[in-house]
């Protein structure tokens, strides 16, 4: 036995044991029980269930009887689900596509009361704006204690370009910290011009007299509604994704007794009891409301809000920006996210859709106003977009006020005749007290609900992570895995003390160092491990591992196409995927990747430059084409493609060779013209794309090229 194999072995094993101690020392799961750890502030929870696989919720719907059944897998659902099990009541939770796949993963990541709408209640003397800007700050704080893996401060600067505004915008931002009281994040201050340049560099200087910093929240939505579900299942909540509710059934009386529920992945239907059902369908609350009245009033206004993510040197890794006042009168956030930028939000009335898709002019308009606030020295190129969403805000209509810029996201929780209790509006950072308020309606309703604690129990309620979690606890990861620190620190802010089950799962790499985690893609930090949990938290499709468990495809639609065939692969082994199945989850997933993430927006707004090359660019890159193109077929196929990438020395599977031809391909018939490539190479010069794989394999087959040349002609006899 080598040596480097015995130390492998041996490492291996040590790392195990090391994981199996930390992981138990940390949650207590041994591996049938979890210990909650009493955080400071937090309620005692006593023994709380591991996770049951998703069979057996299936099974559980089919099979018992409940109190609560929740329609709505977001973060006001996953929220009711958690309120209304902590108080006693069998409860169960259904949504249709996955936890947090609507509007819940695809807001600007902000927990805040909102700036805007505190000057809104300030100037119009709204006291109910007030009141839920008050009500805000106070869930801010409360979100950032009881999941403080997946939330964090962040400073938000609002630079100042005239000295008027110095004094207005500073008592505005004083006043949000006095309304937040003993909850302010942290207290805000000026900047003068220097300051905020040496903070923000990228700022335009010209005018600038100073700015102000305040704070609010950031945390990672998606993984944030994922933990809701996930604590609320800890508890005894039966919790499935993918089954949808089709109707409601009622009794002799007309009261609601229970649903007709279909899962969408066996395509099995049956009937569930409840004494008591709420919609929490965001955008779709009206189709659940008519489903218990065909003839009731609508009462959402669908809003769509479109944000864009740009490569991290757009911004500081610490300071974010406000824009208060855009072209339209809005505003747009500038925010490190990630180590990536997030940008947005655009506001417009939409119609209601289960796959929202960003517009060339959306994403055109976020640029535009981001250039506004830019130097000289960062060019804003269409083609740093690396991706792009849109969600739709399910917002209350107000017939008195005619556009949606106006509305605000004040929730209304309404109880039926028959009893169906409906939640609808509200915002991410109030979920808790809008859950808070359904549960006690439905209790109210409903006399048929006896809950063994009356009160609400979620006010400061640690989250599913966040018991053994501290800022450094990522270094034991580091220590007893031998993990990379940079995936370590991901794993920690991902998955709080669960990163210690997660790297369990990770295989060896075959390396001195890290010992452990493989990426699936080079970039960035996510692992082979992920996947295999992912699925443990309830991951069914690729969209759903791609989009919600990692953040891949809402950071860089690219990557996310990149590492597909991996996670597909992994996922396959999980869930004993057929060939024909994982061949249909990669079309789905590269379909969410084209439509729903911005990829075929962002190849069409390359398609539409116009080639603008000099003749010089023109005939070296025709003579680049010709040498892909060996055998002078005019066009280059995927076999010129294997045989380059060979001759540069670098191994590619065979899905990656069919990445790199889809990303030129465009019109998609599994070859490369010369003016598909001369298109690329064009926008490539301006800024629409930012990189392409195709084209840095050509320029390294020219070099390729003339080496051989030169090679050739020395043994010929032709060199010194």
């Amino acid at each position: 036995m080598t040596s480097k194999l015995y130390n492998l072995i041996v490492g291996g094993a040590s790392v195990s044991a090391g994981a199996y101690f930390t992981t138990w020392l940390l949650t207590g799961e041994n591996p049938t029980q979890l210990q909650t750890v009493q955080a400071e502030g937090a309620k005692k929870t006593g023994r709380l269930r591991t996770l049951p696989p998703r069979s057996t919720q299936i099974q559980s719907l089919h099979s018992e009887e409940f109190d609560v059944l929740i329609i709505g897998g977001g973060a006001t659902g996953a929220g009711c689900a958690i309120d209304s099990v902590t108080r006693g009541l069998k409860t169960a939770l259904v949504e249709l596509d996955d936890f947090a796949s609507g509007t819940s993963s695809r807001s600007t990541k902000l927990i805040h009361g909102g700036v805007r709408y505190l000057q809104k209640a300030i100037l119009n003397l709204d006291l109910e704006q007030y009141k839920m800007v008050k009500e805000a700050l106070h869930e801010r704080s409360s979100m950032l204690k009881t999941a403080p893996h997946l939330t964090h401060a962040i400073p938000i600067m609002l630079p100042v370009y005239e000295w008027w505004k110095v004094p207005y915008y500073w008592v505005g931002i004083k006043a949000y910290d006095l309304v937040a009281g003993s909850k302010t994040v942290k207290s805000s201050y000026y900047l003068s011009k220097n300051e905020a340049l040496e903070i923000f560099p990228m700022l335009k200087k010209n005018k600038l007299v100073g700015a102000i910093v305040y704070h609010d929240g950031q945390q990672d939505d998606a993984r944030m509604c994922l933990a809701l579900a996930l604590t609320a299942t800890r508890y005894g909540a039966t919790v499935a994704n993918h089954v949808k509710a089709i109707n409601i059934l009622k009794d002799e009386n007309g009261k609601i007794c229970g649903a007709h529920l279909r899962d969408e992945l066996t395509g099995k239907e049956w009937d569930v009891k409840a004494k008591c059902i709420i919609n929490a369908a965001g955008p779709f609350t009206d189709s659940v409301r008519k489903m218990d009245d065909s003839n009731t009033k609508e009462i959402c206004t669908p809003s769509k809000g479109v944000h864009i993510v740009l490569p991290g040197y757009y911004s500081p890794e610490q300071m974010g920006l406000l824009d208060p006042e855009t072209s339209d009168g809005r505003v747009i956030f500038f925010l490190p996210w990630q180590k990536h930028t997030l940008s947005g939000t655009t506001d417009s009335p939409c119609d209601v859709t289960y796959h929202p898709t960003p517009t060339e002019e959306e994403i055109s308009f976020i640029l535009n106003e981001i250039k506004n606030y830019l130097n000289s020295d960062v060019e804003v190129r269409r083609g740093d977009v690396l991706s792009a969403w849109g969600g739709i805000r399910p917002l209350v209509s107000d017939p008195n006020k005619g556009d949606t810029q106006s509305l605000a996201r004040n929730h209304i929780v309404h109880v039926s005749k028959s009893n169906l209790v409906t939640i609808a509006g509200g915002k991410w950072t109030t979920y808790r007290s809008m859950a808070q308020e359904t549960i006690d309606a439905a209790i109210k309703a409903v006399p048929e609900l006896k809950p063994t604690k009356p009160e609400c129990q979620t006010d400061g309620l640690q989250l599913e992570g966040s018991h053994g979690w501290t800022p450094t606890m990522y270094i034991r990861l580091v220590q007893d895995f031998g993990l990379e620190c940079e995936v370590a620190q991901h794993l920690a802010t991902s998955y709080g003390d669960r990163a210690f089950a997660v790297a369990k799962l990770a295989n060896l790499t075959g390396k001195r160092w890290p010992v452990i985690g493989n990426k699936i893609h080079p970039e960035f930090p996510y692992i082979d491990a992920e996947i295999r949990y992912g699925v443990r938290e309830y991951a069914v499709t690729a969209v759903d591992m791609i989009a919600r468990r990692l953040r891949l495809a809402f950071l860089n639609v690219q990557a996310a196409q990149e590492a597909l065939p991996t996670i597909v692969n992994i996922m396959a082994e999980e869930l004993n995927w057929s060939d024909d199945e994982k061949k249909k989850q990669l079309e789905m997933a590269h379909n969410f990747l084209a439509t729903e993430m911005g990829m075929s927006v962002n190849r069409a707004s390359r398609d539409k430059i116009p080639i603008t090359l000099s003749q010089e660019e023109i005939k070296m890159y025709v003579k680049r084409f010709q040498i892909l193109d060996h055998d002078h077929k005019g066009y280059v196929s995927i076999n010129d493609i294997r045989r380059s990438m060979k001759n540069t020395g670098e191994n590619v599977t065979g899905d990656e060779l069919h990445e790199i031809l889809r990303e030129i391909d465009t019109n998609m018939n599994g070859q490369v013209e010369l003016d598909e490539y001369l298109q690329m190479m064009s926008a490539l010069k301006s800024g629409h794309i930012s990189h392409s794989r195709f084209a840095r394999m050509a320029e390294l087959e020219e070099v390729h090229n003339k080496v051989q040349s030169k090679i050739s002609v020395e043994r010929s006899g032709g060199g010194f």
